[in-house]
């Protein structure tokens, strides 16, 4: 068997050399630079691989349903749109003025990197880039010249990119102790107050010491005269 390849080797050699002119070394060095070649220009001029078929049972995107306006509410109200229920909208407010960032939910929603956000006011959070919890309202009393400028960036992106639909109801807090008086009550108290006669307390009139002293003197006047009187009876 070994002779035969042997014998083989050498047939094909010597057909090599008379064919070509060339060494079977320098035969085989062509033909790998050759097809290397090859690769390298079918390369260049080859069109893009056609792309994937799509699959046909992947289910298309729903249409988000057209933003409801809810005009005031308040923000226990506004809590129930942080994306918890996948059928409200979800909603988020800046600087009183609510939004609705239901296209942004990949960013908002459940699991977002911006969810402690939604169902908030979270402009205190916005203007100082925080995510701690006493930070979530809508309170900006304090905030620094760049701390505003920031949230202004904020409300300008979205007011151009999402739908307002409502405001945020103001609480007023009230003070403990101090009494509720309506102003009704108020003006009839004070219409009241002129009717009522000042209650006066008549005092003693004082008596001078010269009056006191003229008194004692009748009296002593008197005296001798009821002394006669007896002694003619």
């Amino acid at each position: 068997m070994a002779a035969a390849v042997a014998e083989l080797w050498e047939t094909l050699k010597q057909a090599i050399v008379a064919y070509t002119g060339l060494s079977p070394a320098a035969f085989f060095t062509a033909v790998a630079a050759a097809a290397a070649l090859y690769h390298v220009v079918s390369g260049i001029f080859a069109g893009p691989p056609p792309p994937p078929p799509r699959p046909r049972d992947e289910p298309e995107a729903e249409p988000l349903p057209p933003p409801v306006q809810l005009g005031e509410v308040s923000e226990e109200e506004l809590r129930q749109y942080d994306g918890s229920d996948p059928k409200k909208p979800l909603l988020m407010a800046i600087k009183g003025q609510i939004y609705d960032v239901t296209q942004s939910r990949m960013f908002y929603g459940p699991g977002g990197p911006y969810a402690l956000f939604a169902g908030k006011d979270a402009s205190r959070a916005l203007a100082k880039m925080s995510f701690e919890p006493q930070d979530l309202t809508g309170d900006i009393s304090g905030l620094g010249p760049f701390e505003l400028d920031a949230l202004q960036d904020w409300e300008y992106k979205f007011m151009g990119k999402y739908v307002k639909v409502g405001t945020v109801k103001k609480t007023v807090p009230v003070e403990d102790g101090a009494p509720s008086t309506s102003p009704e009550t108020t003006e009839t108290a004070a219409a009241a107050e002129p009717e009522k006669a000042p209650a006066t307390e008549e005092k003693p009139r004082e008596v001078s010491s010269e009056e006191v002293k003229e008194k004692e003197d009748a009296v002593a006047a008197a005296a001798p005269d009821e002394g006669a009187k007896e002694s003619e009876s």
